[in-house]
């Protein structure tokens, strides 16, 4: 019992912090860009954006037949927090995971394989979620077009907002630096404990 209840502070104090550092983050970021709504690209207009603005990308890939994806547009998106975040630090891009259009990328086109069927799933889609498809998904691209992290399902607007945040701010690079350095030291005890024993 306490260590549920330990947890459910360490979350809610966690929150607290993201929450917190977000108000300071946007007094301190004046920005030009409408907050009041996301705005949403295609693919096409996002990379064309990229040549003159570097952004990370958020990427929403969803089907018309989506329950929870249209419950994300008429609640979680709709939160000026959300959008402001969303504005200021990515390009939000609304990615059809059944769409019929052909998408020529990095080299590579990518097509929907029966584009006349019925929840027929693009080629795009499929490479974006390793082939685990379930809507929605998020998908989060650095400025190089790297994935750095995929969502799964509805989202609250607390638990994004704290996941975009993480990743506009780069604090996930500072995090992946933090993993980097503990699995070399636990490689080095490991190596240190290896040659302890054949002594």
């Amino acid at each position: 019992m306490k260590l549920t209840i330990l947890n459910i502070l360490k979350g809610g104090l966690v929150a607290t912090f993201l929450f917190c550092s977000y108000l300071g983050f946007s007094q301190d970021q004046p920005t030009q860009i409408n907050n009041n709504a996301i705005t949403w690209m295609s693919w096409d207009e996002m990379v064309k954006a990229q040549e003159t603005e570097r952004k990370k990308v958020f990427l929403d890939v969803y089907t018309d037949w989506c329950g929870w994806c249209k419950k994300m547009d008429a609640s979680t998106f709709l939160d000026p927090n959300i959008a402001a975040v969303m504005n200021s630090g990515f390009y939000a891009v609304k990615l059809d995971a059944e769409m019929k259009e052909t998408l020529e990328f990095n080299g590579y086109t990518f097509t929907n394989p029966n584009p006349g069927s019925k929840r027929s799933t693009h080629q795009f889609a499929v490479s974006l979620l390793d082939g685990q498809l379930s809507y929605p998904s998020f998908v989060i691209l650095d400025e190089n077009f790297t994935r750095q992290h995929i969502i799964k399902g509805f989202q609250q607007v607390e638990p994004l907002l704290g996941t975009l945040l993480f990743f506009k701010t780069n604090e996930f690079v500072r995090y992946n630096q933090y993993l980097e350095k503990q699995e070399q030291i636990r490689k080095a005890q490991q190596e240190a404990a290896a040659a302890f024993q054949n002594n």
